[in-house]
């Protein structure tokens, strides 16, 4: 052997000396970081990066799910890219001197109905700011937020005054007794209202709510925008904290439609919403004080809906959990909202052994025979963001009353929930218009069901609802109600329990699809 040989041979000595040590001191640093409760250890999450590619099925339908908002457009249309709607309900608002031409349609109505319309803008607000890289890779951010902004320009002039929120446009036995496009519209249109004399808390504090999220969003686009929604946010919330009731109490007519239950889950969701707008502290001490203990009811799943918002604000608690700062107060009754928050997800779960068995045999989460789709797109749209949370905070697992769950345990329910919606179902139908082969012909929808140069008035335009030919324009992107328990549907306009969509149910399929576009990290701090 040569002398070149034997100096290599000697080299080679040492780098192998060296990968020991290194390995051994590797070691040691991951045993102390591990004592000490890093989330760093080799059964760490891994940390996910910028958006990958995009899933093709979940984008189509994205792109899809986000035109309806199109389709439920209230006032002038500005750049309307839907052939069969035009402007409507333009004096909206004028017997008070306000514009409240904007906003959208609930439903398959006429109606404008605050307390789920401000719901509908934030869920679609907390959407963007979690997923608006996915949205942009996908194509549909600047849709997103221009949504978002017809509905918060009608937050803004539904509230003229600190304690006086305008709470609904027009009647519904009026508009229910209609089958006629809103562009045709000659029924009445009076005005609801919140104040001191007939308060609201909950649809007050979920217009806050709505407020201070889309502020959010706006803030690095249009600042000024921006500090006028958390002006009227900080506004409706002293309103909502300090005349407390429920709005279907002050105001009974209201409790055929959207009937609250409560107002302390709004409560919770508005303040927890502001503190992540404000970073003021004193909002953190209210959902961590007195009122988590009496509003919060910890430890007790429930299913996030317009009327409920507790396991919505769990999940957005549990963020200051991951991400806080690490010198905040009350550590102990922020775990608890987290618990609460893992407690949902747990029943989520099919393998967790406290699985809701509220399912159909596809396996389809399932709560109401009304609007059936509400809560599994719901429970899914949470059940991502806390899978994120998890990756973004490299956080390894849930435990399930002593099993283990991963995030990608959570990302998988949230994927069968969604793509049941689009087809992966007993009955091979899509639930979101548009998509795939097969989907509703009779959505229970005016507009969609009436043809565009049709001439009709109030009462004859029902021969269209009893019409049983096909819809003559497609809702697409619509999410309609869905199936009943059996696994059956039946695809009529009279039967608006299953053929019905509403605004709401688009904002969370919108935030589910945009969690599952492609992959990707969440930010730290919403207020980035």
């Amino acid at each position: 052997m040569g002398k070149g040989s034997s100096k290599c041979a000697g080299c080679w000595g040492w780098l192998l000396a060296f990968i020991v040590l290194a390995a051994v001191v590797l070691g040691i640093v991951l045993v102390i970081k591990n004592k000490n409760g890093g989330n760093d250890g080799p059964d760490a999450a891994p940390v996910p990066g910028p958006p990958g590619e995009l899933t093709k099925s979940y984008a189509d339908a994205l792109k899809l799910a986000m035109q309806f908002f199109d389709i439920q457009k209230s006032g002038k249309l500005v750049d309307n890219k839907i052939p069969w709607r035009g402007d409507s309900a333009l004096n909206d608002g004028s017997e008070e001197k306000l514009d409240l031409s904007k906003g959208m349609y609930d439903a398959g109505d006429h109606m404008k109905f605050m307390f789920p319309l401000a719901y509908t803008a934030t869920v679609l607000s907390w959407s963007i700011l979690e997923y608006g890289d996915q949205m942009k890779a996908a194509g549909q951010l600047g849709s997103a937020q221009n949504s978002l902004k017809w509905i918060t320009d009608f937050l803004i002039n539904a509230h003229p005054s600190a304690n006086v929120l305008y709470i609904q446009v027009g009647d519904p036995k009026l508009d229910h007794k209609c089958w006629d496009r809103p562009e045709d519209m000659t029924a009445k249109r009076p005005l609801t209202k919140v104040d001191t004399s007939s308060p609201g808390s909950d649809v007050a504090a979920e217009t806050a709510a709505a407020m201070a999220a889309a502020s959010l969003v706006f803030k690095s686009s249009d600042s000024s925008y921006s500090s006028s929604l958390l002006k009227h946010a900080t506004d409706l919330f002293t309103f909502a904290d300090k005349h407390r009731a429920l709005y279907s109490e002050s105001i009974p007519a209201v409790q055929s439609f959207y009937n609250s239950t409560g107002y302390g889950d709004e409560l919770l969701w508005a303040a927890g919403w502001l503190y992540h707008a404000t970073g003021d502290k004193s909002y953190y001490d209210y959902v961590t004080g007195d009122n988590g203990e009496e509003f919060a009811n910890w430890g007790s799943p429930t299913w996030f809906s317009w009327d409920n918002k507790l396991a919505g604000a769990q999940v957005l608690l549990s963020r200051v959990s991951f991400f806080g700062s690490k010198d905040i107060s009350n550590k102990d009754v922020l775990q608890k909202y987290r618990s609460s928050a893992e407690a949902v997800m747990c029943g989520l779960l099919p393998k967790s052994p406290t699985a809701t068995s509220s399912r159909t045999d596809g396996g389809l989460i399932w709560i109401s025979d009304w609007n059936a789709l509400q809560h599994p797109v719901g429970s899914a749209f949470l059940a991502v963001l806390y899978s994120d949370y998890m990756l973004s905070s490299r956080t390894p697992k849930i435990t399930c009353n002593g099993r283990h769950f991963s995030p990608s345990d959570l990302r998988n329910f949230a994927k069968s929930q969604a793509d049941y919606v689009l087809g992966d179902n007993p009955l091979k139908t899509s639930f979101l218009v548009g998509y795939g082969d097969k989907y509703s012909q009779f959505v229970h929808h005016r507009g969609a069901s009436i043809p565009a140069d049709a001439t009709t008035g109030c009462q004859d335009g029902f021969k269209w609802l009893e019409s049983e030919d096909p819809n003559p324009n497609i809702a697409y992107g619509a999410l309609i109600g869905g199936p009943f328990l059996n696994e059956t549907f039946i695809d009529s306009r009279n039967n608006s329990m299953q053929t019905e969509p509403s605004t709401y149910n688009s904002a969370l399929i919108v935030g589910l699809l945009s969690g599952l576009v492609t992959t990707s990290s969440v930010v730290q701090s919403l207020g980035q």
